[in-house]
């Protein structure tokens, strides 16, 4: 990804906004987990790999993103920057700490609680998220699957190819989570009302932080 000299002027800022937004949003996961209510489209695909594939859920986040990281770097990768690797090498285990952590302090949550979970999962995956869009140093490799699709291949506008790939990743990880040995009783904790939140009410909330938080700290 090209850098303008604005952004080299900033950039040890932007770096450490990339690195707390990717850490902030990678405990949220943590949180999303233990809520067991759904999580995102792409945490859902990778719940259900997870469910199928037998080894740490860091190590399996970093190889399917290894994966998807090829495929930008063949179509066009100046969507990558140095905030795509902090994603790949630290978002999974993160994610994986955060989640046996908060299993030591949160043991059978009931469903209050889970619902709790949930809204301060969102909350935080949007502060995250903000500081990590602000920073503005590349997109996880996800992500760049559909701005590939729309801004070099030309198919579509994003909104309706980014609702495409998220339903694809959904419906692959319940088939994944059916397969391995999961019930369709299960299928909300992969993939329920906290899917259906971060899918279409995030993105209000990440542009009320940007504006107020995550912009004025770059700016300052």
């Amino acid at each position: 990804m090209a850098l303008s000299f604005n952004k080299i002027d900033k950039l040890p800022r932007r770096i450490v906004m990339s690195l707390f937004g990717v850490i902030i949003c990678a405990i949220s996961v943590g949180i999303f987990k233990i809520a067991a209510l759904g999580v995102d489209p792409f945490q859902s695909f990778m719940a259900g790999l997870d469910a199928l594939i037998p080894i740490d859920f860091g190590t399996l986040y970093m190889i399917t993103n290894a994966v998807l990281l090829l495929f930008s770097l063949i179509f066009d990768r100046h969507y990558i920057g140095i905030a795509t690797f902090i994603n790949l090498f630290l978002l999974g285990y993160i994610t994986e700490f955060s989640y046996k952590f908060f299993q030591t302090i949160i043991v059978n949550p009931s469903i209050p609680v889970r619902v709790l979970c949930l809204v301060i999962g969102v909350v935080i995956i949007c502060f995250g998220s903000a500081f990590y869009m602000t920073a503005d140093l590349g997109v996880s490799t996800y992500d760049a699957v559909a701005l590939i699709i729309v801004g070099t291949w030309k198919k579509g506008k994003f909104q309706y190819v980014r609702i495409i790939t998220d339903l694809v990743c959904v419906i692959l990880g319940v088939i994944l989570f059916l397969t391995a040995g999961g019930t369709i009783s299960q299928i909300p904790t992969i993939a329920g009302i906290g899917t259906i939140i971060t899918a279409f009410f995030m993105g209000p909330l990440i542009e009320f932080y940007n504006v107020h938080i995550a912009r004025p700290f770059l700016n300052k």
